[in-house]
């Protein structure tokens, strides 16, 4: 079995996702820090969950991502595979042509095509809507404010002081001495 990180992260920021939707559109900044994901990666990831319709984008101020379904009718299965994961097995890709003995199939080829059937069975029976009450069981905190860093600096912008005094070498020459 093959679940990288692609599908780890698509079912980690989905569930982020889902929980803190209901006070308006998510941005992917505030998931990649939530999260510890790359917000370049998240990027990818969410342009695929929205091509499959997982998720919908609302762009400019206030922008960010919304499930496009009800977290009960997404399953892992979908967030998994819309991503392009393989949950493959077989040592053939479920291509049959691993070539045992009489060139047919491997022997164990039909164990590891059982296997593949029953990922995506459990998969398909685990809805996004399970993980996002397991996590609000386990006491998950979901704040008001995304907890996104401004480059906005809070300090107090000072303003440069004006000095009657030559600026440049060249200047000095202009400017009568006193006496």
């Amino acid at each position: 079995m093959r679940l990288t990180t692609k599908g780890r992260f698509a079912v980690t920021a989905m569930i982020d996702l889902a929980l803190r939707q209901s006070s308006g559109p998510v941005t992917l900044a505030a998931i990649s820090q939530r999260q510890q994901i790359s917000l370049s990666y998240l990027e990818q990831l969410f342009g695929k969950l929205r091509r499959h319709e997982l998720v919908e984008s609302t762009r400019g101020p206030g922008g960010g991502y919304t499930l496009a379904r009800k977290a009960g009718d997404i399953t892992v299965a979908d967030i998994v595979v819309s991503v392009d994961e393989q949950l493959d097995a077989t040592s053939c890709g479920g291509k049959a042509n691993c070539m045992g003995e009489n060139n047919g199939p491997c022997m164990t080829h039909d164990l590891w095509t059982s296997l593949n059937d029953r990922m995506l069975e459990f998969l398909r029976s685990v809805s996004l809507q399970k993980l996002v009450d397991e996590q609000i069981a386990k006491g998950v905190r979901i704040e008001d404010k995304p907890m996104i860093k401004r480059a906005i600096s809070s300090a107090p912008v000072l303003k440069p002081v004006r000095v009657n005094a030559p600026n440049s070498v060249f200047a000095l020459g202009t400017v009568p001495l006193s006496k």
